[in-house]
């Protein structure tokens, strides 16, 4: 009986990587998440059947370790990525030049294909630290392996988001929800519709290329606040913070991050800022779900199954409203 195939998913426990792990496991593949911390991904052998997802140590910015976990495999997935830009794990050890060690190493190995995450503004010509190290990263994983399949995807959302998760929660503090760049825009995309991309490019039943992935809806920010305050039943007033002002928090927060070591990270950046300041919207004649044969996932179908637990009365919301309802009927 012939071997099933392997795939090795470089942060396979992270928010996108799981469900890329599930899917290849339900496919009937071998899967080795390659994590720095092990055990605490023990989770994802639960997406297949005894044996079949592993975690296992990978320091991606080593070259020994990387080909440790490369050996043997059919194709690898790179989910990793960050918004730190200081400390070892920064925009460039992470974004270039460990997505540049991965190509290598995949193609020195015999790796048939490769997916790498990447963001929709990836642009080595950027106004944004974070879009040069995932341009730049783009390009060095282009050079060693230009037959790979690269996701560019926007916000994505879904039940362990650090998105609509986040503002949701600040809701719950006050009367007043503060967001900068409310009048960018956005085309949010559904964690596993990137994972579904992800798995036909590991798959071989995509074509190569660069494709940018976003939801059926371009909204600004602020609409998307709004819409996530009418899911989970709460009266905000949505603040616009000024660029000018956001880029002066962000200065004080990323000092106050210096010289506590690291130990309070910031609530935002001036790079966050400036990359705040454009829409994150798939590009005119870019390749989308369209080319991959994907319907993307709507907002609506999804916010609610996992936002409910910030309405006011989590669970019983809807119960109490309802039995309000009757009661002034």
């Amino acid at each position: 009986m012939p071997k099933s195939k392997l795939v090795t998913i470089f942060g396979g426990s992270g928010f996108l990587g799981r469900y890329i792990a599930r899917r290849m496991a339900k496919a009937g593949w071998r899967v080795r998440v390659a994590v720095r911390r092990p055990n605490d991904a023990v989770y994802v052998r639960t997406y297949g059947v005894v044996g079949q997802v592993e975690p296992v140590f990978c320091n991606i910015r080593d070259d020994d370790s990387v080909r440790s976990v490369m050996r043997g495999t059919d194709a690898a997935v790179n989910c990793v990525g960050t918004f730190e830009k200081g400390g070892k794990n920064n925009f460039d050890a992470i974004q270039h030049k460990a997505a540049a060690r991965v190509a290598r190493i995949a193609r020195e190995e015999g790796v048939q294909r490769l997916v790498h995450i990447s963001a929709i503004g990836a642009d080595t010509e950027s106004d944004t630290l974070y879009g040069q190290s995932k341009g730049q990263g783009e390009a060095a994983i282009l050079e060693s392996f230009p037959d790979a399949t690269i996701l560019r995807p926007s916000v994505i959302f879904g039940a362990e988001d650090a998105f609509f998760n986040r503002f949701a929660g600040m809701s719950r503090f006050g009367p007043i929800l503060p967001v900068v760049g409310a009048s960018s825009r956005f085309q949010p995309v559904w964690v596993d519709d990137v994972a579904a991309a992800a798995e036909m490019g590991a798959k071989g039943t995509a074509a190569p290329g660069i494709y940018e992935l976003g939801g059926p809806d371009v909204n600004t920010f602020r609409e998307l606040m709004q819409q996530m305050l009418g899911v989970i039943h709460r009266r905000r007033l949505i603040l616009n913070i000024p660029f000018w002002i956001a880029t002066i928090m962000g200065a004080v927060m990323e000092f106050v991050q210096a010289i506590t070591f690291r130990l309070i990270p910031p609530q935002i950046t001036r790079d966050q800022v400036q990359s705040l300041k454009s829409d994150n919207v798939v590009s005119e004649g870019a390749k989308t779900f369209a080319d991959l044969g994907i319907e993307p996932t709507s907002l609506e179908a999804v916010l609610p199954d996992y936002l409910w637990r910030f309405r006011p009365d989590g669970q019983y919301d809807d119960i109490k409203r309802s039995a309000s309802n009757l009661r002034g009927a």
